[in-house]
């Protein structure tokens, strides 16, 4: 079976061209569908099995950072949104696609704003590579077997942020924090700069849903499929050609667009 992704278009979003290509480079059909399109019918998200929100700047983040996206998706697309997650498919948001996510809201679950994403602590956008630790108890099934992983961020609007501490707490005991930002050596950020680039509360760069069908995060893993992507490939080579160590082809980005589509071909 041929997995279909569909890659939402529109209004700002300019990732979605790579996010495209990182679907196909794992063997994926994928397909940039102008959110118009879904709103006129003249597409439906019943015949793709994975729902992509790619990152940008949807509606000049008017308001806030994609709350003018989620909007539009809630009072146009809710039915199709709402059908696509009660056949168990896949919806996954990132950056600006997050940040509409959690104001539809997608995440941490259906039901109410619980979470936000607002302006760095720094006041201003950061555009750096950062270091992200996956919660090992997390069940996201994009982020299966993977422990750690290095991803580029560039956002104004990244910090993670929750209603009270009941939604906090709610959020570890399900364990649906997926993915936080650390320093090199593992090790979590504990909310100190740059590892923690926006001073997200508990060092949070990306949650799911209790399914792990729903994920959301702000790093970029469509900007790093290949190795030559990486900002020190050059030198990283050299060290592998020094050690005699093969030198990698695949970004580490990858990885997650890989399980997502395995997930598919497995249980849809």
């Amino acid at each position: 079976m041929k997995v279909r992704v569909c890659v939402l278009v529109g209004y700002g979003i300019n990732c979605d061209y790579e996010t495209k290509y990182a679907f196909e480079l794992v063997g994926a059909e994928a397909k940039r569908v102008h959110i118009n399109e879904l709103i006129e019918r003249k597409d439906n998200l019943e015949n793709y099995h994975i729902f992509v929100i790619p990152g940008g700047f949807s509606y000049g983040d008017d308001i806030a950072a994609g709350k003018v996206l989620a909007n539009k998706m809630k009072t146009y697309i809710h039915e199709q949104i709402e059908q696509f997650i009660k056949d168990k498919k896949l919806i996954m948001g990132i950056c600006n696609g997050f940040q509409a996510m959690v104001k539809y809201p997608l995440l941490p679950k259906f039901d109410g704003q619980l979470t936000s994403l607002t302006f760095n602590d720094s006041a201003r956008l950061e555009d750096r590579w950062v270091y992200l630790k996956v919660n090992k108890v997390s069940s996201c099934v994009f982020l299966k077997d993977i422990e750690t992983i290095y991803l580029p961020i560039r956002h104004a609007e990244g910090k993670f942020v929750v209603r009270d501490k009941a939604v906090l707490d709610e959020l570890v005991a399900t364990d649906q924090i997926a993915v936080q930002y650390a320093k090199p050596n593992g090790d979590l950020a504990q909310g100190k700069f740059p590892y923690n680039p926006n001073g997200s509360i508990m060092d949070i760069a990306g949650i799911c849903d209790s399914s792990g069908r729903i994920f959301g995060m702000m790093p970029h893993p469509e900007a790093f499929l290949h190795f030559t992507n990486h900002p020190r490939w050059t030198r990283i080579k050299e060290e592998l050609r020094r050690k005699g160590k093969p030198i990698p082809e695949e970004g580490e980005g990858l990885k997650i667009f890989r399980n997502a589509v395995e997930y598919v071909s497995n249980n849809l």
